[in-house]
């Protein structure tokens, strides 16, 4: 005789490692069931024997340590020795070597991943468990109702039941020594009694029931049956069963013969049964995955071709979003519902093989992970269906492969733009080292150091346009580029930005043709910005059309936009590329091939400062080899704009710039001697610190006029300088320039709130110096001690 935890099932453990998980014990323990542990396939083979003293198993979880071939063969084989027990694979890491799927075709219907937790563990196992004690004590209760009616009809075949008669005239009962044993009359109460004193010991709640059976019975002549229970000498109840048939034969109004049985037993059973039955109904219920038992229909050759619902659960309503489906079928409900589901549920029946899988079923537009197990013997047609919504979990997987491919694509793109950038950078830098070295050799020689020198110029302009490309491609992802908008003419700006690629288009021989709208049309924009971006489209049009091109530049008025059109007969874009000439980085392959070089960020800075003045362009090409056309679509004037939007032109009058007493603090020495040099030649008394703390001693002794400051600066930065400045009232005179290599208009406020009363970005242009300067001579050109 076994205990009452072993009699409820046992759960069998495979795992090789020296400690096990102790969430396996934990679990098994809390729930009731004996945990059997297997260090070895053959040990758990070995538990697996069956005989009439050896419980079997409720659940098989098998361990995983690393071996793959080994876990799968575990499950394969433990699933041959114990068919009808369902196995969870243990111990899986987050990423296996392995597909899920292949777990799952061995044979295991669950799968935990490493670390298990006890709450994961416990819903895993629930089901399979408590399924396993609801079966196991249906098969009990069975037995014992079996036991119970093969002891009565013995009883009955030995006349051991008691027997009794109803006199209805006098209603009195005569009954044997059974009969009075059974109710705990007295023995002389055999011969006759009044039916009362039989009434007297049934339970109350059951006496009129029981009187209203018997009176219907005596009146109708139809077989009375009835089952209260009794009151026996120790004060407990007693089921029993009485049975009678009228019998009119024996005086007026007939006698009614019967027998009494001992129920107690039966009724005992029942209730265990119905008990069990609760339990089974309350796990159904309260389960919070979907649950239903279904009926496989088939086509008269005999293939699956629906299956019609007998039960669901709460669950299932919210998995699903199918109402009221009890004794409907699937294809009532969803017509379009895909046949595989049919084949596998099929299959279940057929074969009494569970399965566990995850699918989509496309017409409720939800994924689920679902397993599915053969209700009843073989020939059975009941499939019980246990079923997850992971939509979710599917939908955020799918998105998060998607991020995952973007920023790989994201990560490439970077990479072959450092790389380009490298190239790029590269390229100005060594005819700009050759030139410095040609100078130093050819000093007598003017004519040679002035064509160096235009070099050099062509390639600091080109290093400075790239800095500027990419500075703006910061400051418009960062959200911090600052239009300056006015009124302007659209055939200015045009022709503002030929100006600027003009060298790049002839010296590539190529024909620009220049159609400039017939009406004057009038633009509130950044005319800087727009013409940046036409010049943009002018030189990007000029280095992918092969030497000799011809270059459209068009504009006109469509509705209340201005359509401005760069078209070229140069190498075109694949149509596979041509989605993608604006994406950051991004340069088309065979673009690459016709004319190496750039950074790829051009057009996408174009795109950004059209859309930035509420614009739109776009691209388009035939294919390669046949050219392409961009197209910038921007919103006209209305009527009524400020006219006083429009920038005032600065004087170009420079005029003569009186002799300075300048400052130049830089800790690079090379750049803060070359600028004092420069300064130097322009007229201007310059003297140079190489630090903050240099510079602060030198104020008081040399009272500049200016002091060109950089910002970056090891020690003392240029803005503490700067605020060391402005707190001595005696150096309320000088002017302060910072030199830095940020531009944008937060860099330039930050310097402003600093004390600096000129903002200069590196490489400053001799134009930007001398506006400066202009506007320390405008200031008082003198110092404060001449002052």
């Amino acid at each position: 005789m076994h205990s009452a935890v072993t009699m409820q099932g046992r759960v069998l453990f495979l795992c090789d490692r020296p400690v096990s998980d102790p969430a396996v014990g934990t679990v098994a323990a809390e729930m009731g069931y004996d945990l059997v542990r297997a260090r070895t396939l053959d040990e758990a083979l070995a538990h697996t024997g069956h005989g009439d003293d050896v419980p079997g198993f409720a659940l098989v979880l098998a361990g995983y340590s690393g071996d793959a071939a080994a876990l799968f063969d575990s499950v394969r084989r433990l699933r041959a020795a114990l068919p009808h027990t369902p196995v969870i694979a243990h111990g899986i890491p987050a990423a296996p070597t392995f597909t899920l799927e292949s777990l799952y075709d061995a044979g295991a219907l669950a799968v935990l991943h490493e670390p298990v937790s006890i709450p994961i563990l416990k819903a895993k196992a629930r089901f399979f468990l408590e399924a396993y004690a609801t079966a196991a004590e249906r098969r009990r209760a069975e037995a014992a109702l079996q036991d119970t009616r093969a002891r009565l009809e013995a009883t009955i075949a030995a006349a051991e039941v008691a027997v009794w008669s109803l006199d209805i005239a006098s209603g009195r009962v005569s009954a044997d020594a059974r009969m009075i044993e059974m109710f705990g009359l007295r023995p002389e109460d055999a011969a006759g009694v009044d039916l009362a004193a039989y009434f007297a010991v049934i339970h109350p709640d059951d006496v009129p029931p029981t009187q209203a059976l018997l009176g219907r019975a005596m009146e109708s002549g139809a077989r009375y049956e009835a089952t209260f229970r009794v009151r026996t000498p120790v004060g407990a109840w007693r089921w029993v069963l009485a049975r009678g048939q009228l019998d009119r034969a024996a005086g007026a109004r007939g006698m009614m013969r019967g027998v009494v049985i001992d129920a107690s037993l039966r009724k005992q059973t029942e209730e265990q049964l119905q008990a069990s039955e609760e339990r089974y109904r309350t796990l159904f219920e309260a389960i919070d995955q979907g649950v239903c038992v279904i009926e496989m229909l088939y086509d008269a050759v005999g293939r699956p071709c629906d299956y019609r619902f007998l039960e669901v659960n709460p669950a299932f309503v919210r998995a699903t979003g199918l109402e009221d489906a009890v004794g409907r079928t699937m294809r009532s409900m969803a017509p379009d519902h895909q046949p595989r589901w049919l084949e596998v549920y099929g299959k279940v029946a057929a074969t009494g093989e569970p399965v566990h899988f995850v699918d989509e079923a496309a017409q409720l537009g939800r994924w689920y992970d679902v397993v599915a197990a053969r209700v009843g013997p073989v020939g059975s047609r009941k499939v019980v269906v246990l079923f997850t919504d992971i939509t979710q979990r599917r939908r955020t997987e799918v998105e998060l492969r998607r991020l995952a491919d973007d920023l790989a694509a994201q990560d490439r793109r970077k990479t072959e733009f450092l790389a380009t950038l490298a190239h790029e950078l590269r390229n100005p830098l060594a005819p700009i080292r050759s030139g410095l070295q040609l100078m130093r050799r050819a000093r007598s020689d003017p004519a040679a150091l002035a064509r160096v020198q235009d070099i050099m110029d062509r390639q600091l302009d080109h290093l400075v346009h790239l800095v500027d490309d990419l500075l703006d491609v910061a400051r418009i992802t960062r959200g911090q580029v600052e239009l300056k908008p006015a009124l302007v003419a659209l055939a200015d700006v045009l022709n503002s930005a030929v100006e600027t690629s003009l060298p790049l288009i002839e010296a590539a021989r190529h024909r620009l043709d220049v159609r400039l709208p017939h009406e004057p049309l009038t633009l509130y924009a950044d005319a800087t910005r727009i013409t940046q971006v036409v010049s943009n489209l002018l030189n990007n049009a000029a280095k992918y059309t092969p030497r000799g091109g011809h270059i459209v530049l068009a504009a006109e008025r469509d509705g209340d936009q201005a359509l401005i059109a760069v078209s070229d007969n140069g190498i075109g874009i694949p149509s596979e590329s041509i989605h993608e000439v604006f994406r950051m980085f991004t340069q088309a392959a065979h673009a690459a091939r016709h004319v190496p070089g750039g950074l790829g960020i051009g057009l996408s800075l174009v795109k950004s400062l059209v859309e930035l003045h509420g614009g739109t362009i776009q691209a388009a090409s035939a294919g390669s080899g046949t050219g392409s056309v961009f197209t910038v679509r921007l919103p006209l004037a209305r009527r009524g704009a400020d006219e006083n939007a429009a920038p005032q032109a600065l004087d170009p009058d420079a005029g003569a710039i009186a002799a300075l007493r300048l400052l130049v603090v830089d800790d690079n020495r090379d750049a803060a001697d070359t600028l004092a040099a420069l300064l130097s030649v322009m007229g201007h008394d310059v003297v140079v610190a190489h630090d903050g703390h240099q510079a602060l001693r030198m104020l008081d002794g040399l009272h500049p006029n200016a002091v060109f400051l950089d910002i970056g600066m090891r020690g003392l930065s240029g803005y503490e300088v700067a605020r060391a400045v402005r707190q001595e009232p005696r150096h309320d005179g000088i002017m302060l320039v910072a030199l830095t290599g940020w531009g944008g208009a937060d860099d330039r406020a930050r310097t402003a709130q600093a004390g600096f009363d000129a903002h200069l970005t590196k490489p400053a242009t001799i134009a930007a110096i001398e506006s400066v300067l202009r506007a320390v001579a405008v200031r008082g050109g003198r110092s404060p001690a001449d002052r």
